[in-house]
């Protein structure tokens, strides 16, 4: 009697092995919604009025590294630029579309940063920079300030708030 309890004990044991291997192999069921797109980083490029003015500015004012060059019959052309993890480009516009063409109106650029806002916001001003904000709390958890560039393209930085701070 033991050794009939002990095979249906086993029975059971591989039976249900069994059944766990072939839901294992079973095709993965099919997304009801399509995943979008999903980014690892952004690198913007602003093609800029004065391109010396604007490599001035976010190199000497914002604290940007250059990273890369681009010239071209011995004018510089473009600028890779370096902050942290995040790149900027800068590009010298050829005013083929007018040199009347507006730059940086209905745009901003959030960037993220672990750094303290109010220090940052205070050394861009000793280095020569405009705050179009400054810093302050938002109701969706961030302290921020935001800088415009000499085209107008405004640059928000910001920091998330630990929960619990207002």
């Amino acid at each position: 009697m033991a050794t009939r309890k002990r095979t249906k004990a086993r029975a059971k044991k591989t039976a249900s092995a069994a059944k766990r291997a072939s839901s294992a192999r079973k095709a993965p069921r099919a997304r009801t919604r399509p995943q979008g797109l999903t980014l690892g980083s952004v690198a913007p490029s602003l093609t800029v009025n004065d391109l010396a003015k604007s490599l001035a500015f976010y190199r000497d004012v914002l604290g940007l590294v250059v990273k890369d060059r681009w010239e071209h019959a011995g004018a510089l052309m473009g600028v890779e630029m370096q902050a942290g993890r995040v790149t900027f480009m800068l590009g010298q516009d050829d005013w083929k579309k007018g040199r009347d063409r507006v730059k940086g109106e209905g745009f901003r650029l959030y960037c993220e940063t672990a750094q303290d806002v109010d220090r940052l916001a205070a050394q861009i001003e000793a280095r020569g920079g405009r705050l179009a904000q400054p810093p302050r709390d938002e109701s969706w958890g961030a302290r921020l300030f935001t800088v415009e560039d000499p085209d107008g393209f405004k640059v928000t930085i910001f920091r998330k708030l630990r929960r619990g701070r207002k």
